[in-house]
């Protein structure tokens, strides 16, 4: 007799990480191998509707409440249910799956991921922010109700797979790598007349918009920081990243012995993807395999903190905790919306967070014990808030 499908959600499933766990599941056999019970969106209505009819999903739900009723009318006789809205998004993460991606990109993708750990799922995390803006309650949660995180970036896939039976104890360094971005090679004073367009454009990955200009910022790379002193609860001064651009080393992990083992890949995110889908097991992925002959040599380099203010940023959070994440969190959201519109610099985005960091640790305190969601989206939307206000002043 074969096997019942195995079931599984993908929550942000229109982006680029959702396209390429669509891609996987499809090359695996799709519906005959995988019951598919939510797929999430944000506005590409088609597309979700698209993969939502050929994953055979139970429900696919638009973040967008304006576009429900377009999604409705592209699965009209399909038989998948359609939902909109933040609501609808938790009550999918509700539905019994057995792995949940989640993949939707910033603080929104927090709530569905906390209420599939809540009913035991496995949730592969490819949304920095949840670990950044809230690690403890993350992983509190998931031991609570014997529920697993396997994680989705591409660093903290190398350093998981690099830790395989061993003892965490026994490690003296993580060290993640960066690609640099499209400004690595940049003279520092040509920085603030980047133009949006030009900090779009990755050398080595093909990712969305706002992940693509964090890379150029380094902000991808502090999030990644502090995503890894959460989920392998290791000591700040043990995270190193270094500069690689040729983003085959994704991660390097060091051990009291001396030794150091190091993850090397094709800049592929189905890799990292696909090891968190057929986890325990190693299953074929298509991607390509390195010929170290041919590429010749490595190349590695410390980040300049002059270029790359955000791993600064990132070692303060690092320090307060508490709320401090979530509020770095979403004031580089709302900074990044005002380099994007136009009206912040690029460099100025730094400067925005930290000068939102500064303020709301000075006036509330932000490394308090207990973390909560009602205190995290308080914390969120205040940020965002005096980012706002610090943005407008045009000081930046």
């Amino acid at each position: 007799m074969r096997a019942a499908p195995r079931s599984i959600s993908i929550f942000g499933a229109t982006g680029s990480i959702g396209e390429s766990t669509f891609d996987l599941v499809m090359r695996a056999g799709g519906p005959e191998v995988f019951h598919t019970v939510a797929l999430t969106g944000a506005r590409n209505v088609a597309r979700l509707a698209e993969m939502a009819r050929a994953l055979q999903a139970e429900v696919a739900v638009t973040a967008d409440p304006a576009c429900l009723p377009a999604l409705r009318d592209a699965l009209a006789g399909s038989g998948v249910e359609a939902a909109a809205g933040e609501a609808a998004l938790v009550e999918a993460a509700d539905r019994p799956a057995d792995w949940v991606m989640s993949a939707i990109v910033g603080f929104a993708g927090f709530a569905p991921g906390l209420a599939a750990l809540r009913h035991g799922r496995t949730l592969a995390l490819a949304n920095k922010e949840s670990l950044v803006t809230a690690g403890p309650l993350l992983m509190e949660t998931a031991a609570a109700h014997g529920a697993r995180i396997l994680p989705v970036d591409s660093e903290h896939s190398a350093v998981f797979q690099a830790l395989a039976g061993e003892d965490i104890a026994a490690v003296e360094r993580i060290i993640i790598t960066a690609s640099g971005g499209a400004f690595r090679d940049w003279p520092l004073e040509r920085l603030a007349q980047a133009s949006v367009a030009e900090a779009s454009t990755h050398p080595n990955w093909a990712m969305g918009q706002r992940i693509t200009i964090d890379s150029a910022s380094m902000f991808n790379k502090a999030l990644e920081v502090i995503e890894t002193r959460e989920y392998f609860n290791v000591e700040p001064a043990m995270i190193e990243v270094l500069v690689h651009p040729e983003s085959l080393v994704h991660a390097m992990v060091g051990f009291r012995d001396g030794a150091l083992m190091a993850h090397l890949g094709a800049p592929d995110m189905r890799h990292a993807i696909g090891y968190a889908l057929n986890w325990p097991e190693r299953a074929h992925l298509p991607v390509a395999r390195l010929d170290l002959a041919q590429i010749g040599r490595l190349s590695f380099a410390a980040p300049d903190p002059a270029r790359y203010p955000a791993l600064t940023l990132a070692r303060e959070v690092m320090a307060i905790r508490g709320l401090a994440g979530a509020v770095f969190n979403a004031a580089k959201e709302a900074a990044l919306d005002g380099f994007i519109a136009g009206r912040l610099s690029f460099p100025g985005m730094a400067g925005v967070v930290e000068e939102v960091l500064a303020r709301m640790s000075a006036q509330t305190g932000l490394g308090i014990a207990t973390i909560s969601l009602d205190n995290l989206r308080d914390a969120d939307s205040e940020a965002r808030r005096l980012a706002g206000a610090v943005i407008a002043s045009a000081r930046i």
